[in-house]
């Protein structure tokens, strides 16, 4: 009997920490509702320098924050559910070669793509390498995931000039990683002190 009740508690407590946030808008929010988050952030950005906010606004456009999320089926015959389009899976979106390549570089070699630690310091790898292949700044949202999206070999050979619909989901990833970073700034001083110091504000 404990251990069905232990067992149902594990699921209850694993299901909610697959559910996106409930306010994807507001970084702090976000932050607040999930403070593993805010530390795997740090710790990302940390590591390759990325500014969190650019990380953060790279995941809600690939996932909207969803662990397991995974692009539609296509249809055959226009109605019955078929093949998905790529291998991309997870917070990240990530292909299964990419991420292999990633989990090998960057020497986390149980990295899963659901679990938004690992998806958010694979997004700063990912970005340090745009820095190091195609000199894109650190800060620099829009060419990121232009470089994101297309691969570095890709945004080499500016293959996003000829997709004007990129251009415009580029755009609102800028937009939203700003609207992070001026969220971010009034709220970091707070998430940064620890739980006994906010006891006491």
């Amino acid at each position: 009997m404990l251990r069905a009740i232990a067992l149902m508690g594990i699921l209850v407590l694993t299901s909610c920490a697959s559910t996106p946030p409930q306010n994807t808008t507001n970084i702090c929010s976000m932050f607040e509702e999930r403070r593993s988050w805010y530390k795997a952030a740090v710790k990302s950005e940390r590591r390759w320098k990325t500014p969190l906010t650019v990380s953060m606004a790279i995941i809600e456009q690939e996932s909207s924050f969803s662990a397991r999320a995974r692009p539609e089926r296509t249809k055959l015959l226009g109605i019955i559910p078929w093949t998905r389009p790529s291998s991309a899976f997870g917070y990240a979106q990530v292909l299964d070669g990419t991420w292999n390549e990633y989990k090998e570089s960057a020497g986390n070699w149980g990295a899963r793509r659901s679990s938004f630690a690992d998806a958010i310091d694979f997004v700063g790898w990912y970005t340090s390498n745009s820095n190091r292949l195609n000199s894109i700044a650190r800060d620099d949202a829009y060419n990121n995931y232009l470089a994101y999206h297309e691969g570095n070999g890709g945004f080499t050979r500016r293959t996003y000039n000829s997709k004007a619909w990129l251009i415009d989901v580029s755009r609102q990833v800028q937009a939203n990683a700003n609207l992070y970073s001026r969220q971010y700034s009034q709220c970091e001083n707070d998430l940064s002190r620890n739980w006994f110091m906010r006891l006491f504000v």
